[in-house]
């Protein structure tokens, strides 16, 4: 393990907000990672786990402990099984399941972040989720203090959440399993836009490369692949998740999906552009990308406090104007 003194927050997160780390522990195999939460949480030091750092917004204030960042690579791989290091990165993981013709988790290429957050937020987008694959993660229970493999039904999974996520701190993910299916084409196309940049119908499938790359054209489109040459990718990708309400509840002229129980999910975009908040609005260093009215970005020069200030004015303002209430997709993290 490498332990260093003279990092900022602001370096490891793709908001680039936040103050100094008073240790920064960097892990690159399960038993380190296991070891260094053992270290902290004996010792009474805070501490925060970090990937990519795509999910955060982490406190101007920094952090006063440790903060374990994960580095830990590998795939193992059994025929259509793939068992993934937490720390591997997440489109990597694509990249190779549709270079090997394996199919599931095509249509969430370009998500920045590695491989043990997916579960935690049960991260979706273009008709897919990662619990439409996930069977197992492993993880190290700070509870109980014990590694234990968790089931599917044990973590939880719900739209954009988990048990993971709802018992924040509780699990440290070692690694994550997933089932994929050996196939050159994609598991059946469930996204309207994906579908139409395809030139298919919806449901039906499309070779996996075509698929991987027309999510990352869509993507890059809406400034949402990571470069460091576009500062609209200085986000943390959507930051409301689409608003599930009651159908007589729907907001008239705001696109909504069926949700099951008589509920629609809402369009997130659309309630924060109708509620004054379009593209390329700006407020100090911080604003809406010019390209997607959901995705927050930063400028040089801004802090955790502004960024999380206009995101409660957009929140306030859709309450507001259509009685909806939006919930913040990345963590705001507290020292």
């Amino acid at each position: 393990m490498q332990v260093r003194t003279d990092v900022r927050l602001a370096d490891l997160t793709t908001l680039a907000v936040g103050g100094p780390v008073e240790r920064l522990v960097e892990v690159e195999s399960a038993d380190e990672l296991v070891a260094a939460v053992r270290e902290a949480d004996e010792s009474g030091r805070p501490l925060l786990l970090l990937g990519g750092g795509s999910n955060v917004v982490a406190p101007d204030e920094g952090w006063p402990g440790d903060v374990v960042a994960v580095r830990t690579r590998g795939i193992e791989r059994t025929g259509a099984r793939l068992v993934v290091a937490a720390g591997h990165d997440w489109d990597e993981l694509v990249a190779f399941s549709v270079g090997n013709g394996l199919a599931g988790i095509e249509a969430l290429s370009g998500i920045p972040g590695s491989t043990g957050a997916t579960p935690v937020q049960n991260v979706g987008a273009y008709g897919q989720e990662v619990a439409q694959t996930i069977t197992a993660v492993r993880v190290y229970d700070r509870a109980e203090k014990s590694e234990r493999t968790l089931t599917p039904a044990e973590c939880g999974f719900a739209y954009r959440d988990s048990r993971l996520k709802r018992e924040s701190g509780r699990f440290v993910v070692l690694d994550v399993t997933f089932e994929l299916e050996e196939s050159a084409a994609s598991r059946p196309v469930g996204y309207a836009e994906l579908a139409r940049t395809l030139g298919v119908e919806i449901g039906e499938r499309a070779p996996l490369a075509a698929v991987r790359e027309a999510v990352l054209g869509l993507r890059r489109g809406k400034g949402m692949v990571l470069d460091p040459a576009d500062p609209d990718s200085r986000s943390a990708g959507s930051f409301f998740t689409n608003p599930v309400v009651p159908a007589d509840a729907a907001v008239e002229g705001c696109p909504s999906w069926p949700a099951g129980d008589g509920r629609v999910k809402l369009s997130a975009a659309w309630l924060v552009q109708h509620a004054g908040f379009g593209r390329g609005t700006r407020d100090g260093h911080v604003g809406t990308s010019s390209r997607h009215s959901l995705a927050l970005t930063t400028e040089p020069g801004a802090t955790a406090a502004e960024l999380l200030a206009f995101a409660d004015r957009i929140v306030a303002t859709v309450q507001q104007d259509f009685g909806v209430t939006l919930d913040r997709e990345p963590t705001a993290v507290r020292p």
